[in-house]
Parts: C-alpha cells; sequence; structure tokens
C-alpha cells in the first residue's frame, strides 16, 4: 500500500516536473521565437519608404548631418501606437525594432517590442525620451544592453526623421529610482526641474537576467538628426568595431 502510494506520487512529480520544463521551454524560447517574427511583421507593416539613393546609382546616400533643432512628432494618443523604429549597429546590421506608445507589459512590451514612457519626451525633442523593452523572452530587444558602449549609435527613425543618439553612461539601478526617466536623467521626484537644455534618450529593462530585481539603464544624447529624404545615417551603413 505504502510503496503504491509512494511510486504514483513519483509519477506525479515527475508529470509536475515535466510540466514545468515545458513552461520554461515556451517562456525563454518560443515566446522569443514568437516574438520576433511578430515585431518583424510590425515593421514590416509600417509600410515605410526605403531611405533615398545616390544620384549615380541605387547604393544608399549618406544623410547629412544636421545639429540645429530636429522636427519633433506629438506623442501618440493610443497606448500601443507605433510610431518610431530603433537600430543599434553595436547589436549587428539586422537590429530593427519598432517603438510603440506606452510600456503596459501585455499590450506593448509583448507583442511590439520597445515601449515609449508615456510622458517623457519624443523622439529629438530638449528632455529625455525614455523607453523600456524585454531583457529576455518576447523578442528580447534589450538582451545585448550591456554590450553597448560609450559614443555606440542609438538610431530612431520615424517615418520621416533619422535622429542619431551617442551612448553617454550606463548604470544599474534599483526599480524605485524613476529619476533615470526624468526630463533631466538625475533630477529626482520633488525636486526643481531645470529647464532642459539638451536631447537624451534612455534604454531601460531587468536586471540581472531572468530577473526584476534590479535595471539595467543605458543613457545618450542626440547627435544629430537627418531627413530620411536625404539618405541613411553613416553608423547604420559602416561596420561596428
Amino acid at each position: 500500500m505504502v510503496a503504491g502510494v509512494v511510486g504514483v506520487f513519483g509519477e506525479l512529480l515527475v508529470t509536475v516536473g515535466v510540466l514545468l520544463g515545458l513552461f520554461v521551454v515556451w517562456q525563454l524560447w518560443w515566446t522569443d521565437v514568437e516574438g520576433a517574427r511578430t515585431q518583424q511583421q510590425i515593421v514590416a507593416d509600417m509600410g515605410w519608404e526605403e531611405p533615398a539613393a545616390t544620384d549615380n546609382g541605387p547604393q544608399t546616400a549618406v544623410a547629412t548631418e544636421h545639429r540645429d533643432a530636429p522636427p519633433v512628432l506629438d506623442e501618440p494618443a493610443a497606448i500601443g501606437e507605433t510610431f518610431a523604429q530603433m537600430y543599434v549597429p553595436r547589436w549587428g546590421s539586422d537590429y530593427l525594432k519598432p517603438i510603440a506608445e506606452g510600456t503596459d507589459k501585455a499590450t506593448v512590451l509583448d507583442t511590439i517590442g520597445i515601449g515609449h514612457y508615456v510622458g517623457t519626451e519624443m523622439p529629438g525633442a530638449l528632455g529625455n525620451f525614455a523607453t523600456a523593452a524585454h531583457r529576455t523572452t518576447y523578442g528580447k530587444p534589450y538582451n545585448k544592453i550591456h554590450e553597448l558602449k560609450k559614443q555606440d549609435a542609438l538610431v530612431v527613425r520615424t517615418e520621416d526623421t533619422w535622429y542619431v543618439y551617442k551612448v553617454t553612461d550606463s548604470k544599474i539601478v534599483l526599480p524605485q529610482n524613476i529619476e533615470v526617466i526624468s526630463t533631466v536623467p538625475g533630477v529626482k521626484p520633488g525636486e526643481p526641474m531645470p529647464e532642459p537644455t539638451q536631447r537624451f534618450i534612455t534604454l531601460t529593462t531587468c536586471h540581472p537576467m531572468f530577473s526584476a530585481a534590479q535595471r539595467y539603464i543605458v543613457h545618450g544624447e542626440l547627435d544629430y538628426w537627418a531627413p530620411v529624404s536625404e539618405g541613411t545615417p553613416k553608423e547604420l551603413l559602416e561596420e561596428q568595431g
């Protein structure tokens, strides 16, 4: 009798172990495959025109660098509205992810990929264009965030404009350290906010891998902008060293 009960219990443990293993496979692998596929389709469905070619042939033209005040889109009214794309040369020439309004897990981060913190600035604006994305699962847009180095390019494209930011620093903080996405990064809630004079970008994701105990943060500043009609930023045409 006891042996029979122990045997049944053992079989249940094996079954539970198999189910947990299958869940881990689904969570870590299959959601990643599906997320990457969905994000590729979202980019394709945006239907944006290719950047301008040179006058002498089909080669992509190198965009002229503009350092005056760039055009800035209005913030989307709807959560989940896709309005931009992210390129990171450090992560490979094929890295391209959509950016949507909001950081809701179910409707943005688990599906579209990169989310824009509501109320933070839009690309190119004075202040802080702050974003979030998964580091593991669901396409893991910020999986290699720890590989970014100072002066690496973070290139954001809206339909008509390129914004080329350069990495300035990275840090690891606690989830409650929300000053990393302040209009001027580092200014804590309740502290006087100085008038912004720089155009920042912030990438946020979970840290360490497979944990949400901390946040990995990368900051950058706008280097230049360019109309898509003038070509492609040189950073997207160069080999990444």
